[in-house]
C-alpha cells in the first residue's frame, strides 16, 4: 500500500474511558431513528468483506460465525459485507442475485438478532461491479487480447504487414517504446489488467446499465427484506459501478455523466426503484465518498451536492467513506488483479499507523462534517454515519456532540475487538483490545484470504470448537469475552 513520504509512526491513544454511568448517559449510546426503525445506540459496524462465503456466494457456517461474533458486542447496527446483486463470479463474496440466496441470508439475520439479544439491527450492503481481469503476460496480451487497428499500422508504418507481424513486432518492444505505439487505455490493459469503466458505452452492456441496474438493485433489496434483514445500504462508494457514475471522471453523454445532476441521475433512479419495491417502512440508505482522493476526481463539494440530493430523495441514512479507487492503484504482479486500496486514495480509505502530520485517525471527520452541514442547511435531518480510524469513546462522543456526525462507526477497531462497544458501555473500556492500524487485515483482504486480526488470530488456538483457517495456523474469530 502507498505510504506518505513523512512516515511518522502513530500509536492508538484512546484517552480516558468512561465509567458505566458516564457511558450510559453518553450520546453514543443513545437511540437514533433510521427511517421508521430505531437503533438502540449510535454504534455501527460498517461493511467489511471477510471472504468466508463460497465461490457460489452462499452463506456458510464461517459467515454465520463471523457476524455472530460482532453481534455479541451489541453494536446499534451491523452492515453485511458488499453483497453482489448479479449472477457473476466474484470469489468467496456473498451474493443476493437470486431467490436461492434468501434462506441463507434469513439464517444470518436470525443469527445476528439472537446473538445480540435483540440489541443490533442488521443491514446489508448491495453492490454492483464491472469486469476486471488479471494483469496478463505481455506475450499473451499482444497475441490474444490487443485489438489491432489501422492506428497501429499507421504509427508503426506497417500498412503492408499482416496482423500477426504487427503483434510479433509489438511484443519485441520495451515498456518505454510501447508508449509510442499504444493508446493509454491499451497500456493500462497491459500494465494493470483490462478493466471495464462506466464510460465504455461502445459496449452495449455498459451503455444499458441505466436501464438494467434499477431493477437488479430493487430485486436484491426485496430479497433482503424477505430474509428478515432490517435495512439496505446501497454501495455508491469506492471503485465500483455506482461510485463511478457519481465520479467527476464520468463523462458519459447520454444524460448519465458530465454535470453533477447527470452524474447523480442513476444513483437516484436506483434508489427510487428500491424504495418503490420495498416501501416507505423499510430503511434504505447508501454509502458514498466524501472525496475520491484522485486527480480529476470528485471532491467534498461534489459530495455535498450529492448528499443534499440523496437526502432530498428520501434516503434514511448516509454513510461516508473516502478514496479507494482503481485510478491510482499499485501495479499488480503478472497474473494478479489490481486492488483499489493500494494507491494514495486507498490509503485515505484505510490509513495505517505510518502516516503524515495529520495522522491516521479521523481523516474523514472534517469532510463528513462539511457534507452534513450542507444537508442540514438544505433543511434535511438525514442521519450521517462517519467512519475512519475511530477507536476511542472520547473521539466518538466529541464527534457526535459537536454535530460532525450522527452515528460513529468503526471497522478495524471492531475487528480487533468485536466486544469493544459493549465493554465501553459497561464501563470496562480498559479491557478493550486496541487496533494498532498495521493493516494486517487489509493485506489479507488484498489476497482474498479469510480476514482476521493479528491481535487474536494465533491465541487460544485450543479453545473448544474454534474455527481455523485451511492451513490450521489462524483462528477465524476473536476469542470469546465474558461480560
Amino acid at each position: 500500500m502507498w505510504k506518505p513520504t513523512e512516515k511518522i509512526r502513530y500509536e492508538p491513544r484512546p484517552g480516558e474511558w468512561p465509567n458505566k454511568i458516564q457511558a450510559e448517559g453518553s450520546t453514543w449510546f443513545t437511540p437514533i431513528k433510521i427511517g421508521r426503525i430505531q437503533l438502540k445506540a449510535r454504534t455501527w459496524v460498517p461493511a467489511m468483506v471477510p471472504w468466508r462465503s463460497t465461490e457460489e456466494g452462499i452463506v456458510t457456517d464461517q459467515v454465520l460465525s463471523w457476524y455472530e461474533r460482532f453481534a455479541k458486542g451489541q453494536p446499534g447496527c451491523i452492515v453485511i459485507e458488499a453483497t453482489g446483486i448479479q449472477e457473476v463470479p466474484s470469489g468467496p463474496l456473498l451474493r443476493i442475485g437470486h431467490d436461492r440466496f434468501i434462506p441463507g441470508l434469513k439464517e444470518l439475520s436470525d443469527t445476528v438478532h439472537l446473538a445480540s439479544g435483540g440489541q443490533t439491527k442488521l443491514f446489508i450492503q448491495l453492490i454492483d461491479f464491472l469486469s476486471i481481469r488479471r494483469r496478463p503476460e505481455p506475450e499473451k496480451y499482444f497475441q490474444r487480447f490487443l485489438n489491432i487497428t489501422d492506428a497501429h499500422r499507421a504509427v508503426i508504418g506497417a500498412e503492408g504487414w499482416t496482423e500477426q507481424e504487427i503483434r510479433d513486432h509489438l511484443n519485441t518492444l520495451d515498456s518505454n517504446e510501447l508508449g509510442n505505439y499504444l493508446t493509454q487505455r491499451e497500456l493500462d490493459d497491459l500494465r494493470m489488467g483490462a478493466r471495464e469503466r462506466v464510460t465504455d458505452v461502445q459496449f452495449d452492456h455498459i451503455k444499458q446499465l441505466p436501464n438494467v441496474l434499477p431493477e437488479l438493485f430493487s430485486d436484491a433489496a426485496e430479497r433482503a427484506q424477505k430474509a428478515g434483514i432490517d435495512g439496505i445500504e446501497l454501495h455508491y462508494a469506492h471503485a465500483y459501478t455506482m461510485a463511478s457514475f457519481l465520479s467527476r471522471k464520468n463523462n458519459r453523454e447520454d444524460g448519465y455523466g458530465g454535470s453533477l445532476d447527470n452524474r447523480a441521475r442513476l444513483p437516484l433512479e436506483v434508489f427510487a426503484a428500491v424504495r418503490k419495491r420495498v416501501g416507505d417502512e423499510y430503511p434504505v440508505g447508501c454509502r458514498f465518498l466524501s472525496d475520491e482522493c484522485i486527480p480529476g476526481g470528485s471532491d467534498v463539494d461534489d459530495a455535498a451536492y450529492f448528499g443534499v440530493e440523496l437526502a432530498k430523495a428520501g434516503m434514511d441514512f448516509l454513510s461516508l467513506s473516502r478514496g479507494g479507487k482503481f485510478d491510482d492503484a499499485k501495479q499488480p504482479g503478472v497474473g494478479e488483479a489490481a486492488y483499489p486500496y493500494t494507491g494514495q486514495s486507498g490509503y485515505e480509505c484505510m490509513p495505517s499507523y505510518i502516516s503524515d502530520k495529520f495522522g491516521p485517525f479521523g481523516r474523514n471527520v472534517e469532510p463528513t462534517a462539511l457534507i452534513r452541514n450542507a444537508i442540514r442547511d438544505a433543511g434535511f435531518d438525514t442521519p450521517i454515519v462517519l467512519a475512519g480510524g475511530i477507536h476511542s469513546f472520547e473521539k466518538a462522543e466529541a464527534i457526535l456532540n459537536s454535530g460532525e456526525a450522527d452515528i460513529v462507526a468503526s471497522a478495524r477497531q471492531a475487528l480487533a475487538d468485536p466486544d469493544w462497544f459493549l465493554k465501553v458501555k459497561l464501563g470496562r473500556g480498559e479491557e478493550v483490545r486496541l487496533c494498532t492500524y498495521s493493516n494486517y487485515c487489509e493485506g489479507l483482504d488484498q489476497k482474498h484470504k479469510v480476514v482476521t486480526c493479528k491481535l487474536w488470530d494465533r491465541i487460544e488456538m485450543d479453545e473448544p470448537d474454534v474455527q481455523k483457517s485451511a492451513d490450521g495456523k489462524r483462528r477465524l474469530i476473536a476469542p470469546i469475552w465474558t461480560a
